[in-house]
């Protein structure tokens, strides 16, 4: 099975001051080279007035890594910027750290430091996503399992997207994955075998819940 990972939900930024120049760490989810690309390029073009826009991108597909100092000195910016997102364990996900020098030089451990907060305190302006295979479902049911299925779900951390009132119950609800054959099992012994949940795609989903 497909193992979970951590991405952002939104980009997201944040600054610092550091002996007189800026730092500003940006980051967005990614999930092509390309769109890595897209958003560097969009940061440089914003605040090309900056000094350095140092960055580093990590994706899934391929476990693919680049980073670049963007002239700082070698090993003293995007390899930092890289492992604080290997640190925090996040794919398809893009940070550039912006610097305005201000005038002070920060030696080789300030800035391997300076870009380690700038990647950090971008990471820490994002919400996580703990992303999980996950299972969407529709459920047919007459109306007197359907008070069976409102106690029952919740304790399988299902999320309801949908539900439609006719002649029936109608349902459609996101699952994790490894869960559905567990709920398949309890459902079938509920109804006698008369309720079967269809899955309808799978696909990664964040829950809230446990």
């Amino acid at each position: 099975m497909a193992q979970p990972y951590k991405t952002i939900a939104a980009a997201a930024s944040d600054e610092f001051v550091e002996k007189k120049s800026r730092f500003i760490g940006f980051i967005a989810p990614v999930t092509t080279e390309e769109a890595a690309v897209d958003f560097i390029n969009s940061i440089r073009e914003k605040h090309r007035e900056a000094t350095h826009n140092v960055y580093a991108y990590v994706l899934r597909d391929r476990q693919l890594q680049r980073f670049s100092d963007d002239g700082e000195p070698q090993g003293t910016a995007g390899r930092p910027v890289l492992e604080v997102l290997l640190r925090e364990q996040l794919v398809d996900v893009a940070v550039v750290v912006t610097r305005y020098f201000g005038g002070v030089l920060l030696g080789a451990g300030g800035l391997v430091r300076a870009y380690t907060q700038g990647a950090k305190c971008a990471v820490d302006a994002a919400e996580v996503l703990h992303m999980c295979p996950a299972v969407e479902l529709e459920l047919d049911v007459d109306y007197s399992f359907y008070g069976k299925l409102t106690y029952l779900l919740p304790s399988y951390g299902a999320v309801i997207q949908d539900t439609q009132f006719g002649e029936g119950v109608q349902m459609r609800l996101l699952l994790r994955r490894e869960r559905l054959p567990r709920l398949e099992k309890e459902l079938r012994e509920l109804s006698s075998g008369t309720v079967a949940p269809l899955v309808l795609k799978q696909l990664w989903s964040h829950f809230d819940t446990e």
